[in-house]
């Protein structure tokens, strides 16, 4: 008799797949198959978590990037996590690289479709004491209220994907080093199995939720001022929205260059809640991939159709989506007059909207180079 040890997982697949045929939203059939490599990326990330959960010995994982997304991930960062318990005494230590932002989060849970857990640690790489070979060491552990399921992750941020490079980051739980992990058995495979299973649909059910409370409340082709992002690092800011555009319309978004945020980007998102795709396509601009106006303003143009200009976001064939722009590594607090203002325009009344409209202009070949610095910029981090 065949042993069924992945009857769990294979159940949640199944599970996943129909709340991928069958969302709380009208899809294209271009938006159909996005979402069946989603459920790909949700099933690879669930099966990494459960796999390389270890609560005696954590190591961080890299369960989120461009062929696993989720939560609306951004585009420029990477993402490590780690899962840690009560009485644990743990280390990061590593090298800061030359990336805009280094920060750390730490929570009480996980984010699941009830709700963000509460955060009980966060800073970025300003508090760490790093020395001059940028080295650095951060030692914590039941002081922070540590409970078992508690999530640590770090966000790797690059403002320049050409230029900048990440560092180097391990963990280590010190109470346990040292002591052998214990041999498999049949029963601490298959729990991990059934945490695989029960990750898969909490994830796709999660991310389904967040975009009600926070995106789709507010009016179409809007965007919040900036706010502390929901559930996120205090350090960093948000504003948020959707859009919907026929073929002939254009969203143009004007927002200050903040020179206090070491870090300053908008994406697009889709209506699964994940980034689309910003290897291939200029669908997301870092400030140092934006062109800054005379007056100090960046203007995007959210759009189907291919304007010409350097700050174009290609909508990558939807008509409705998601927007975020965020503000990461900043000085000072932002306010209203920091962010963002929004004019929906015929498309071929854009040169009206954009005041410095020739400057912004950029040739075929222009763009084509732009989009493979992309590439490249992708393939010099990619650690998936």
């Amino acid at each position: 008799m065949t042993e069924d040890w992945t009857r769990s997982l294979r159940e949640a697949v199944a599970e996943a797949e129909a709340l991928i045929a069958d969302p709380p939203f009208d899809i294209t059939e271009q938006e159909r198959a996005e979402g069946y490599d989603y459920l790909a990326g949700s099933i690879r990330s669930s099966i990494q978590a459960a796999f390389d959960y270890d609560l005696v010995h954590p190591v961080l994982m890299n369960g989120t990037h461009q062929y696993a997304r989720q939560g609306l991930d951004n585009p420029d960062a990477i993402y490590f996590n780690a899962y840690l318990t009560e009485g644990g005494t743990y280390e990061i230590s590593g090298v800061r690289g030359t990336t805009a932002d280094l920060s750390f989060q730490l929570m009480d849970g996980s984010y699941t479709a009830a709700g963000a857990p509460t955060t009980l640690a966060a800073f970025d790489d300003r508090e760490l004491d790093i020395a001059d070979d940028g080295s650095f060491t951060w030692r914590f552990g039941p002081e922070l209220g540590l409970s078992k399921g508690s999530n640590l992750i770090i966000r790797e941020v690059y403002n320049d994907w050409m230029a900048e490079r990440r560092g180097s980051i391990r963990i280590q739980r010190l109470d346990t080093a040292g002591v052998p992990r214990p041999p498999l058995t049949r029963e601490g495979v298959q729990k991990r199995y059934d945490v695989a299973a029960k990750a898969l649909t909490t994830r796709i059910r999660t991310w389904f939720e967040f975009p009600k409370w926070f995106t789709y409340p507010e009016p179409v082709n809007t965007l919040t001022p900036p706010r502390q992002t929901p559930g996120g690092l205090a350090s960093q800011y948000s504003a948020l929205g959707h859009y919907a555009l026929r073929d002939d319309q254009a969203l143009v978004v004007t927002v200050p260059v903040c020179d206090d945020a070491a870090y300053q980007a908008i994406q697009l998102g889709s209506k699964w809640y994940v980034s689309t795709d910003y290897e291939h396509y200029q669908s997301s601009l870092t400030a140092a991939q934006s062109q800054a106006d005379p007056d100090g303003m960046f203007r995007y143009v959210i759009s189907t159709r291919n304007p010409g200009i350097a700050n174009w976001l290609d909508t990558t064939n939807h008509a409705s989506g998601v927007i975020m722009l965020r503000w990461q590594h900043i000085g000072r607090q932002l306010g209203p007059t920091d962010g963002p203002s929004v004019e929906l325009v015929a498309h071929d009344d854009l040169a009206r909207s954009l005041p410095y409209y020739d400057d912004n202009l950029v040739t075929a070949e222009q763009y084509a180079a732009r989009i493979a610095d992309r590439q490249v910029g992708i393939a010099q981090r990619m650690i998936s």
